[in-house]
């Protein structure tokens, strides 16, 4: 299974998170670590170690985050946060990557793609498919916690029957959800199951 450079046109398939806006060949993107894959790492200086392995002149910073690069990918950013790899990159995109195609050919690109992959395996401790797994679940947990707040506002708006008791229980789930929602995280199954009985 091949991993992403680009959240856009490209390769197909990041299997991360995208969490800003892409921009001209930019892609930032979360992925979900293996539990206690981070510390095994080396925190954010043993990533700096993993990506100077998989690209080229790689720096860290004081807090650890390392910047890098390798062919297609002008720019590779990343550290571990909040119990994610959160990664930065700046990908070749149009004429500039024409031209580097050209005069490069396709073997550095695919050698892009497979530094990329290794990276993504190494700092997280999933593989391509573990990873978009993980993508979907997440994804689905959203869509979940979006839908069960929709529901419960419309439950509270309708409802005649609700002591003040059980509407104060519903608006505190709710605002549990929407607060980690707003954090950009996915709440879990449970989270959701919560509100779903009060209702």
């Amino acid at each position: 299974m091949h991993e992403n450079l680009s959240c856009e046109v490209g390769f197909a398939g990041s299997r991360g998170e995208p969490y800003a806006e892409h921009d001209r060949g930019r892609c930032m993107e979360r992925f979900h670590v293996r539990r206690g894959h981070e510390k095994k790492t080396g925190g954010n200086a043993g990533l700096a170690k993993l990506a100077a392995e998989a690209f080229d002149g790689a720096t860290a910073d004081v807090d650890g985050r390392f910047q890098a690069s390798f062919g297609l990918m002008t720019s590779v950013t990343g550290e571990y946060a909040d119990g994610r790899l959160v990664v930065d990159v700046v990908q070749l995109k149009g004429e500039d990557l024409q031209a580097f195609l050209d005069q490069n050919g396709m073997d550095v690109a695919m050698e892009s793609r497979r530094r990329w992959s290794t990276f993504l395996d190494d700092a997280t401790g999933y593989n391509a498919k573990q990873r978009g797994d993980k993508a979907k679940e997440e994804a689905k947990n959203i869509s979940g916690a979006k839908s069960t707040i929709n529901m419960a506002h419309k439950t509270l708006e309708l409802s005649t029957s609700l002591s003040d008791e059980g509407k104060q229980a519903i608006l505190e789930r709710i605002d549990a959800l929407q607060a980690v929602l707003d954090e950009g995280k996915s709440p879990t199954e449970g989270m959701i199951k919560k509100l779903k009985d009060l209702l």
